[in-house]
């Protein structure tokens, strides 16, 4: 009979939460920190996609308990967020219960799913136990000089009450807008926290050669960070303003015919003359309108507007014009380029366009388009003949000399603009006093809470709605009147050091102090992450912030591990059953609790590893589900009212001990479809024989290795053999190496080439004894009847081939 998953699954979810089955052990010198990137708890619940992820890492703590490895395995809650701060302003109510009440729900089907997960560690980055530290780490950050306040132009939506970073914003007819609402958003100056970084650019890029990551990913940050090697060259206008350039490629000045300044650019305003100041600030405006990400696409027509400067060229001596164009960024390099045009496209194009000099100072057959090719310099003077490389270090040698520059690194890194105007966020732990000093909270008054409020409303003021709340802004400190900063850190504050929270947790929501000893005894212990899960949505943003705070915190020796995630996966999409992304608009939205109801947790998990590579994004298939849960209900069958042999008679040996080899290996490779094929594999070779005759301890370590990816069938399996324990809790299956050594051989029986019959024979048997047996064979015998035998043909242990005509 098949099993009735409603049954086994609230059976064996009960005795793993009363045993405790899943608590973080201290027993081991091995250990394993394996870790899910954390959800946002949204009204609508988990999605088939994260139940893919978390499937994953749930597979891979269950199979290094059972290796005899300490295992942390947690779960918590990317509380604060947009989605419940527009919950809050639109209905007046406090997010808290909201988030709260969405957490719950999470919860509920994580259980559901029998994830084992330990809840004793569960945190939650809106708990004020929880922000204390985060509101510390801030602190720290700031008395390291990594935190300031700066006027800076941000993405502002007055709509929305916030600034949005340049992910959130997207282009719809020529206009900025919210990609959450497409609300309209505006470029606006504003005095903003920010984290120093970029501070830290070369440390985060070395620190990547020594990761297991996706090497895509590394490549992500490592053009995100940015390095660039180069000169800075100091061009002046004919007034005396001083340019600074940046470029990797001073052997190419002789070529440099006009420059381009960022519409942001200090100097704009005093360089241009009177005559195009009006074209200049208009054209300033236009660039406002425009995304970071639409600025940088090298697919759109270049836009731009003459300033009527002229600079020198300090190297060649001739006056080039000086014009503005949005595609310069003014926080990249010292935001003014040097135009080349015969030698780089972009320039080539801005230049062809406005009908602006182009000379080739680098060896071109043809002169129709750039030339970005390696070749001698030509009307170069002192570099003309030489190669790259000689006339790179010939030319800052000049610069240096002639101190027209100097040598300099460049990163495409920025700053981390840290604040955001809402409710719903970390409170900064500082004020300002009325002369405009800034102060730090107390470290015994922390953490600072958001304050009750019957209604969140906006300021209306661009300031956060926590501006309203007076009694809460306004506060004493040694017999001062002082105000508190409205602003909130962003939801990437608490993802930016979480990993480190659950490690601090014994009760959830409840951390020791990160300074303490014993907290550095749990980081020796558990830091890095061994192996962590997520999308590669991820890749940069959240990353690169989680490395960015690891290091300071080891800087500051309260770290053992400059890096926090040793190893790290990005699993693949799980798509509609159309092909398409699943979206509520496409109305292709797959609900794990609908499966649940249908089919059951083991056939879900199972199935969405079988259903292809971890890392393949794929659509969804209720076949492959029906394939999966009857492929559970067929092992169940093996083992229900199945009475097995204590002694091996030892025909299973082969099969048994490669399989136990080949899961040990995939599933530490992550390889786990392949890994259900061989436990496919296995149950197959079971089915051949009489139940009574298979070796029990060989239908013991199938069951242990199905309880990775089938948790309560397989307890319910083992529980059918009278065993007492809970399988997480048991030795992982071992293979006997010499039991590997094949015995049996399948032979291929042909006639004239064409597959007849098969036969399993003795391994390395002669080629008389082979033959014999072909001709034997029913099937062989019948196409070689009546006919003349004019060759036999023998590939040891694979073919016998008889030739007849």
């Amino acid at each position: 009979m098949d099993f009735s998953h409603k049954a086994i699954e609230k059976k064996w979810q009960k005795i793993w939460k009363e045993k405790e089955v899943y608590k973080t052990t201290y027993n081991h010198d091995k250990k394993a920190y394996v870790l899910d990137m954390f959800p946002y708890p949204s009204g609508s619940g988990l999605h088939v996609g994260h139940v893919k992820g978390y499937t994953a890492t749930d597979i891979f703590a269950r199979f290094r308990r059972m290796q005899g490895y300490d295992v942390l395995h947690p779960i918590g809650w990317d509380a604060f967020g947009l989605p419940a701060e527009q919950y809050a302003l639109s209905t007046g109510n406090d997010p808290r219960e909201f988030t709260l009440k969405n957490i719950d729900t999470f919860r509920t089907q994580l259980q559901k799913m029998g994830f084992g997960y330990d809840f004793n560690k569960e945190v939650n980055t809106a708990h004020p136990g929880f922000y204390k530290t985060t509101q510390w780490i801030f602190q720290q950050l700031y008395k390291q000089g990594l935190a300031e306040l700066r006027n800076v132009e941000v993405n502002w939506s007055q709509d929305l009450g916030t600034v949005l970073a340049n992910d959130e914003v997207e282009i719809k007819d020529g206009k900025m807008v919210s990609e959450r609402g497409g609300y309209p958003v505006v470029k606006k100056t504003m005095k903003q926290w920010v984290l120093k970084i970029t501070t830290y650019a070369e440390k985060l890029l070395s620190g990547l050669d020594a990761l297991d990551w996706p090497q895509s990913v590394k490549e992500l940050q490592k053009n995100w960070i940015g390095k660039s090697e180069g000169v800075e060259i100091f061009f002046h206008t004919e007034n005396g303003i001083e340019l600074k350039v940046f470029t990797t490629r001073p052997d190419t000045i002789y070529g440099a015919t006009y420059l381009v300044l960022a519409p942001e650019h200090p100097t704009v305003q005093s360089i241009t003359t009177k005559e195009h100041l009006a074209e200049v600030e208009a054209y300033i405006e236009q660039a406002k309108q425009k995304t970071e990400i639409d600025r940088k696409d090298e697919s759109k027509t270049k836009t731009g507007i003459f300033t009527g400067a002229y600079a020198v060229n300090p190297i060649s001596k001739t006056k080039i014009p000086v014009w503005i164009a949005d595609y310069v960024l003014n926080d990249y390099g010292s935001g003014a380029i040097m135009a080349v045009p015969a030698h780089d496209p972009r320039d080539w194009d801005f230049a062809t366009k406005f009908n602006l000099e182009i000379k080739f100072v680098l060896e071109a057959k043809d002169q129709s388009k750039a030339f970005v090719g390696e070749t001698k310099h030509i009307n170069s003077d002192i570099l003309n003949g030489l190669d790259r490389k000689q006339a790179i270090e010939k030319i800052i040698e000049k610069i240096e000399v002639e101190k027209l520059g100097t040598k300099k690194i460049n990163y495409k890194l920025r700053d981390w603009l840290f604040s955001r105007q809402r409710f719903y966020g970390e409170p900064f732990p500082i004020y300002y006093t009325e002369d405009g000093n800034i102060g730090l909270i107390d470290l015994e008054d922390l953490p600072v809470t958001l304050p009750q409020t019957s209604y969140i409303k906006p300021s209306g003021t661009g300031e956060s709605p926590l501006a309203n709340v007076q009694e809460w802004v306004n506060l004493t400190v040694d017999g001062k009147n002082v105000k508190r900063e409205t602003n909130t850190m962003p939801q990437s504050a608490g993802s930016s050091w979480y990993y480190l929270a659950y490690i601090l947790t014994d009760q959830p929501n409840q951390l020791i102090d990160l300074e303490s000893n014993e907290a550095k005894e749990r980081f020796a212990k558990w830091m890095p992450v061994d192996l962590y899960i997520g999308g590669q949505e991820h890749a940069v943003g959240h990353l690169l912030y989680a490395r960015f705070w690891n290091h300071v915190l080891y800087d500051l020796n309260l770290l053992n591990t400059p890096e926090p995630f040793q190893k790290l996966y990005n699993q693949g999409m799980i798509l509609g059953p159309d092909g398409r992304k699943m979206s509520k608009s496409w109305g292709n939205v797959i609900s794990p609790d609908d499966v649940l109801q249908s089919h059951g947790a083991d056939a879900l998990r199972l199935y969405e590893m079988f259903m292809g590579p971890l890392d393949a994004s794929l659509p969804w298939s209720y076949d492959g589900l029906d394939a999966a849960l009857k492929w559970l209900n067929r092992a169940f069958r093996l083992v229900n009212k199945t009475t097995f042999s204590t002694t091996n008679n030892h025909e299973l040996d082969f099969i048994y001990n490669d399989v136990v080899k080949k899961v040990t290996t995939m599933v530490e490779e992550l390889k786990l479809n392949t890994a259900i094929s061989q436990l496919m594999v296995l149950v197959n070779a079971f089915y051949k024989y009489e139940p009574s005759t298979i070796y029990q301890p060989y239908i013991e370590g199938f069951i242990k290795m199905l309880s990775l990816f089938a948790p309560h069938v397989a307890e319910e399996m083992w529980a059918m053999l009278d065993k007492q324990t809970v399988l997480v809790q048991e030795s992982w299956p071992s293979f006997d190496q010499s039991k590997l050594i094949e015995k049996t051989i399948t032979i291929a029986f042909q006639v004239n080439g064409k597959l007849r019959g098969t036969k399993e024979v003795e391994i390395d048997l002669d080629n008389q004894t082979l033959i014999e047996f072909a001709k034997a064979d029913e099937n062989v015998a019948k196409f070689i009847e009546n006919k003349i035998i004019v060759k036999e043909v023998v590939i040891p242990n694979k073919i016998v081939n008889i030739v007849v005509k």
